[in-house]
């Protein structure tokens, strides 16, 4: 199927760069809300963000919004799991904007992509999917890097409360990706995002106004100003749309490896636009961190096609006892398609 895709479009290439692309944004992302959430606090930061990305697409999108929404059973669905996937689209961006004003960007950056480590054990009550040893060593991994992440230094074990609350952060992005999974078929992922989107932001919006100080927008430096452009239009519009135009062209296991470089753009980020210092403990536990993704994402894609692979070839030999006619046949109509 990768192979058919390839030869149409552009070259498989710059969809490949397409990815790292959309995880270079993502990783500077984390950067811009650090920087933001000491001026601007973290629910109006979620509100504004989604609420803005909301419109943004749902002005691009309208007819296809207009059409699936036209209908009474295709409207109650999609808002119905549009608000579900809002309210912990909501919760993930809270807790990891929330857990910002009190850890580093590159802790935030690592920690949070820790969901892909999860998934699959709240997958295996969700869908009823048991892990792989591949998951379970994955986990392993990342559990000996949070401890590096929490070395002290002094032979002692501390996680602060914005490492823990991204930890949170992260266990909430999981349940996301897997109502999202949950939701898709039968559903516009477009009109899904919309929703959600718009949901998220109004949530924002309402904690926002229950729990913390209404900002100034008068008042807000241009810095800020431009941080929520970034977060609004690159970091929620831009990469989203570079994601779902190259996860369709790149193979499964390649995409999720692109994709996780996330976290490492977000410590490269920090380092140069922030000046954070990466001691030998948090090096070594970022790189148990990556290693466990990888372990999680790309090795259980590239060992179902090496399977698949040699399923194929075991069912060769038996094609190869078909009559010449049929042979003939066969070759026709592979052609013809």
């Amino acid at each position: 199927m990768f192979s058919q895709i390839r030869q149409t479009g552009l070259p498989l290439w710059a969809y490949k760069a397409s990815l790292l692309l959309a995880a270079a944004i993502w990783g500077m992302g984390t950067v811009v809300i650090k920087s933001t959430v000491d001026e601007f606090p973290p629910s109006w930061l979620v509100g504004v963000r989604f609420t803005g990305a909301g419109i943004i697409l749902a002005l691009c999108c309208l007819r296809k919004l207009q059409t699936r929404l036209a209908a009474a059973e295709s409207r109650a669905g999609h808002l119905r799991d549009g608000a579900i996937l809002g309210a912990l689209l909501f919760l993930s961006y809270w807790t990891n904007s929330t857990g910002l004003t009190d850890t580093t960007a590159s802790n935030s950056a690592f920690l949070t992509t820790l969901y892909v480590v999860i998934i699959p054990f709240l997958g295996w009550f969700i869908i009823r999917k048991k892990p792989t040893r591949f998951n379970i060593a994955a986990a392993l991994a990342c559990v000996a890097g949070v401890a590096c992440v929490a070395y002290t230094g002094t032979g002692a074990f501390s996680l602060r409360f914005g490492d823990v609350v991204t930890l949170l952060s992260a266990l909430f992005l999981s349940l996301h990706v897997l109502y999202t999974a949950k939701f898709a078929p039968g559903r516009s992922m477009t009109v899904l995002t919309i929703i959600q989107f718009i949901v998220a932001g109004l949530l924002g919006f309402a904690m926002g106004a229950i729990a913390e100080p209404t900002p100034n927008f008068a008042s807000l430096s241009p810095d800020t100003w431009v941080s929520l452009v970034y977060l609004t239009v690159f970091a929620s519009c831009v990469a989203l749309g570079l994601q779902n135009a190259a996860v369709a062209r790149v193979d499964p296991a390649q995409a999720a490896l692109f994709l996780s470089t996330e976290c490492v753009f977000g410590v490269i980020f920090s380092i140069l636009l922030l000046g954070e210092v990466i001691t030998p403990s948090l090096f070594a536990g970022f790189a148990l961190i990556f290693a466990g993704i990888v372990i999680s994402e790309y090795l259980p894609l590239r060992t179902e096609k090496k399977r698949a692979q040699r399923a194929a070839k075991e069912k060769a030999p038996a094609s190869c006892e078909a009559s010449a006619p049929m042979r003939d046949l066969e070759e026709a109509d592979a052609f013809m398609r």
